[in-house]
């Protein structure tokens, strides 16, 4: 780790200043413009899948990001220079946020076309979405866990740097798969090699089977791992590093 390093220290910087501002200027409403909401809600914009990266939820979500950008990202800006690791975070930030909003949409859209099929309107599925009102009847045809995702895909934005830090792991992982982690909730140290996938696959499992604890984007993270992969290895098969 040692010495932070300009990128890292500026995204920090930016992070904790959108973190603030609105708890410093009441009214200044930055989640509805800036966090990622899904296509169909009228809060939407293009420029959420940038911005979205910058948001988060509480003090504990900034702070285990700003830690992981900091021990993670810091050798990788030493290893690449600032351009190259500025670049590589935003793409795995904005690639997190576009798969996770294609899952979202594939999944959103099984729901939708099953309200369809059993003679719903778009108007009453859109009162559905806007109300959360339905008739009970309904539930004859398709279960209550099913309405509450549409309800909650349509309506719950997805903020954090998450994505992207995810991607800075498997490019820490991938340059020094030998380094020996120990975080708090797993005290042993282990490989970066091991431990990387481990949680990974962790994230995976939990956004396949929905058995997560609380309300966690984990195809966020599996899509900023997936960029992440792809750039670094290109990156270390073609010996892109800071001197060419």
């Amino acid at each position: 780790m040692g010495r932070i390093t300009e990128a890292v220290k500026h995204l920090i910087i930016l992070n904790v200043l959108f973190f603030i501002a609105p708890q410093l200027i009441q009214g200044f409403d930055l989640q509805s413009l800036f966090a990622l909401y899904f296509p169909k809600n009228p809060n939407f914009g293009f420029w959420q899948f940038l911005t979205h990266m910058f948001m988060h939820g509480g003090f504990a979500h900034i702070l285990f990001n700003m830690y992981g950008l900091w021990a993670f990202g810091t050798p990788l800006e030493q290893m690449w220079g600032r351009n190259k690791f500025l670049f590589f975070y935003l793409s795995a930030g904005l690639g997190a946020g576009i798969i996770y909003t294609l899952v979202n949409y594939y999944q959103f859209n099984s729901v939708y076309d099953q309200l369809i099929s059993i003679g719903l309107s778009a108007s009453d599925i859109q009162n559905i979405l806007e109300s959360g009102n339905y008739n009970t009847q309904i539930l004859e045809h398709i279960s209550e866990s099913d309405l509450s995702q549409l309800y909650a895909t349509y309506h719950t934005p997805a903020v954090g740097a998450s994505g992207a830090i995810y991607g800075i792991l498997v490019a820490f992982g991938m340059a020094f798969p030998n380094a020996k982690l120990a975080l708090i909730f797993f005290p042993v140290p282990i490989s970066a090699k091991y431990f990387i996938p481990l949680i990974i696959l962790s994230d995976l499992f939990f956004g396949i089977t929905k058995y997560s604890v609380g309300n966690v984007a984990h195809f966020a993270h599996v899509g900023g791992a997936i960029i992440g992969f792809i750039i670094a290895w290109y990156w270390k098969k073609n010996q892109f590093n800071r001197w060419n």
